[in-house]
């Protein structure tokens, strides 16, 4: 057993939180800790210059730079020469499909369960050689997953590469990355490469042990600067050609990969991201999955009490199994219709839509109108659950701010009602 999160202190962290708005719209980008606006602000302010030159100020600004790709590797258990910071997931996936090398007949396994930015890249990538895209569906519509053993019939000696989310951004199901990977690394030339976007704010990340070839993820969704971090292994550097001048230096994934450099202010912030986890950063995340089960467990109990309600993916609060990114439909009521209904009457703030996932939704789940989608809630570990004592104005309402979760399934509860 694990203490307690004190979700008091870590809210008195992020100075968003002490506004009207209630954010569960967190899957989208999360809240900035303070240390992170303010490391931003400083150097802006102090050391806004060109890095690499040797007068003071430069030296100062480079080597604050260089320590942050030193914490962000070592943030996944990777070493700074195996990343590449940028500017989205989506950008550094595309820089990685015009960078890798394949041959004519190779095949790429596509999970349908994938955003499209694991996706798009490599579909522009098969189309502009002549590749072959197998797709890797799922059979249950209701809890679509990643199944390690569907995946075993569509890997063959020409398969290239298999990419899959580590948990989907609509679902949470968490995939079994480890069991993928072996069943990819039974064929030599066969690479994994995992989109962990909507897992990261929620687990610790360690990539050896996972044993993936490329691995992705946002830091805006992880309490810090709106940039993201793309791994690739040593072990498949020489299978990933240059993008940058021909005169540039090739020996770190980010000299292959990165155009330019990335943005110096959001990138030396990183380490505060990185402190804000402590001393010993393994119990601060298994707090933190202990909280945030029992703020799904709230939810997911009420909208299984409604028979309108259909839960698009993992029906239990899990936590082995699930993370707080909560996704349904209801019968009757359109998903925006049902957003706007709850905004109408309270300060929470989550969407609809398909958010990239449109595959899933439309060839997967079957849904009609994958524009208005799903109704996504999404929340982390700053977010809080049950009913206290302490009250809230906000607007012509009155709500108990600190219990955000029940304060949502009473609203709910009453769009249902009235719809």
């Amino acid at each position: 057993m694990v203490p307690a999160l004190d979700v008091s202190a870590a809210r008195s962290r992020f100075p968003a939180l002490q506004q009207e708005q209630v954010y569960m719209d967190n899957a989208g980008g999360s809240q900035v800790l303070d240390t992170v606006a303010d490391s931003i602000r400083s150097y802006l302010l102090k050391t806004n210059v060109q890095l690499g030159a040797t007068y003071k100020t430069s030296k100062t600004s480079t080597n604050a730079y260089d320590n942050a790709y030193n914490v962000a590797a070592g943030f996944i258990n990777a070493a700074p020469e195996e990343i590449s910071i940028g500017v989205s997931t989506t950008q550094l996936l595309h820089n990685l499909s015009i960078a890798l090398k394949v041959q004519p007949g190779d095949e790429l396994v596509l999970s349908k369960l994938n955003h499209e930015s694991n996706t798009a890249p490599w579909v522009q990538l098969a189309d502009r050689l002549g590749l072959t895209v197998k797709w890797w569906a799922a059979a249950d519509p209701k809890n679509p997953i990643c199944d390690p053993a569907e995946l075993k019939t569509l890997l063959s000696e020409k398969t290239r590469l298999v990419t899959c989310p580590h948990v989907s951004n609509i679902t949470g199901s968490i995939s079994s990355i480890r069991e993928i990977a072996d069943a990819v690394h039974v064929y030599p030339r066969a690479l994994l490469c995992v989109d962990g976007v909507a897992l990261a704010p929620h687990r610790q990340v360690d990539v050896k042990a996972l044993d993936v070839d490329f691995y992705a993820f946002s830091w805006y969704k992880v309490y810090g600067p709106h940039l993201a971090q793309l791994y690739a292994s040593s072990r498949v550097h020489e299978q990933i050609q240059s993008l940058g001048h021909f005169f540039n230096p090739t020996n770190t994934l980010d000299k292959k990969l990165n155009l330019a450099s990335a943005n110096y202010e959001l990138t030396q912030s990183i380490p505060q991201v990185v402190e804000y986890f402590g001393p010993n950063p393994s119990v601060t995340w298994a707090q933190m999955a202990e909280h945030e089960q029992q703020l799904q467990r709230i939810l997911l109990e009420f909208l299984a009490s409604d028979g309108r309600v259909t839960v698009i993916g993992e029906p239990s609060a899990s936590n082995e199994l699930r993370v707080p990114v909560i996704s349904f439909v209801v019968r009757g009521l359109g998903s925006q219709r049902l957003v706007e209904e709850v905004e109408r009457r309270s300060a929470y703030g989550f969407r609809s839509g398909h958010m990239y996932s449109h595959r899933l939704l439309a060839e997967v789940c079957g849904l009609e109108d994958v524009e208005d989608g799903v109704v996504r809630v999404s929340f982390l570990h700053y977010n809080t659950g049950e009913w206290g004592d302490l009250f809230g104005c906000i607007g012509p309402m009155l709500i108990k701010t600190v219990a955000e979760v029940q304060g949502l399934v009473e609203v709910l509860r009453e769009v249902l009602a009235s719809s």
